[in-house]
């Protein structure tokens, strides 16, 4: 609820700046400043940025490093020189005992562009909020809290959990070693090698997981799903596009997987053991792997692979339904 609020304050703050822009015209202008700070012990990043891409990167120095490119458009009050000179002179980065606010001055950043390019202890933790740009972080012990309005976002690299959210671009998490949340409306969503449980969602965009260390919990609306090396838990569902499942059922593990008008493949080994129930409204149900058939109807099947174990239920109202061998 905290995080939800601080993003709404954040974003009305930005509907002030750009009420308050207008009463001028001139050319842009551009220039770039540098700061280095010295730390000791962990630290926290809280950055917002109004435009401009975010670059965060963990080093072995011990050090902040904060490079900034400002541009200031001639949309504003005031001469767009004198603005860039007061910012290029005080940046707006500052370090407050273990915490390091980098963008919070709002009113000092109307009609401004910066794209920030951060080197911080291995020990960092990261809170990025962005409205138009990019962020990318990577190297640091985390957690990783990021989102952007209109531009992607990417984590590689993070020693803790990650939590990743785009409304117009898409989102990748690579290496993470704990729970990986990542969320985007429009763009599609990539999550590799979290060594935790992964939530994976995207209203009009492909989702792909690969080699989870924990369950899966993925959905798409318009797009397709790929889940590759799954061990755990996967719930899966996607409202149009194709279902695709690799991994191994065992043990205790339940997937359930839906979709209303895609195909659902799942990929398992030949020595699987799980029982399986599927599903296919106006489709059909194929098996390329010895299965023991319990009960069979015209769109429905129930059996069990090996001596069973795990569970696999598949739900398709308008495609087709398979079950093959991972190779």
């Amino acid at each position: 609820m905290t995080r939800h609020r601080s993003r709404a304050a954040f974003i009305a703050s930005l509907a002030l700046v750009v009420a308050l822009a207008g009463c001028s015209m001139g050319p842009s202008v551009s220039g770039s400043f540098d700061r280095s700070l010295d730390v000791s012990g962990p630290i926290l990043v809280d950055l917002s940025n109004v435009a401009g891409d975010v670059s965060i990167v963990g080093s072995a120095d011990g050090k902040v490093h904060v490079h900034g490119i400002v541009q200031v458009s001639g949309f504003g009050f005031g001469s767009p020189q004198k603005r860039l000179d007061d910012i290029l002179a005080n940046p707006p980065v500052e370090l407050k005992g273990s915490t390091l606010r980098v963008g919070k001055e709002l009113s000092r950043l109307h009609s401004v562009s910066i794209s920030y390019s951060l080197e911080v202890p291995r020990q960092t933790e990261v809170n990025a909020t962005s409205i138009s740009g990019s962020d990318s972080i990577r190297n640091v012990a985390g957690p990783v809290r990021a989102e952007s309005v209109s531009g992607s976002v990417r984590a590689q690299d993070i020693g803790r959990e990650v939590r990743l959210s785009s409304t117009s671009g898409s989102i990748e998490a690579e290496n993470c070693g704990d729970d990986a949340r990542a969320t985007s409306v429009s763009g599609s969503v990539t999550v590799s090698n979290a060594k935790g449980d992964v939530l994976a969602h995207s209203v009009s965009g492909d989702v792909r997981v690969n080699t989870p260390g924990g369950r899966v919990d993925a959905g798409s609306s318009s797009g397709s799903i790929d889940v590759h090396g799954a061990n755990a838990d996967v719930k899966a569902r996607t409202s149009s596009g194709r279902l695709s499942v690799q991994g191994n059922p065992s043990g205790n593990s339940f997937w359930e997987l839906r979709t209303a008008s895609g195909t659902v493949q799942i990929a398992v080994p030949s020595n699987a053991n799980f029982h399986f129930s599927a599903n296919a409204v106006s489709g059909q149900i194929t098996a390329q792997i010895p299965i023991m058939i319990e009960e069979q109807g015209k769109h429905s099947l129930r059996a069990h692979i090996g001596s069973g174990g795990g569970r696999v239920e598949i739900h398709t109202v308008s495609g087709n339904i398979e079950v093959q061998s991972a190779q």
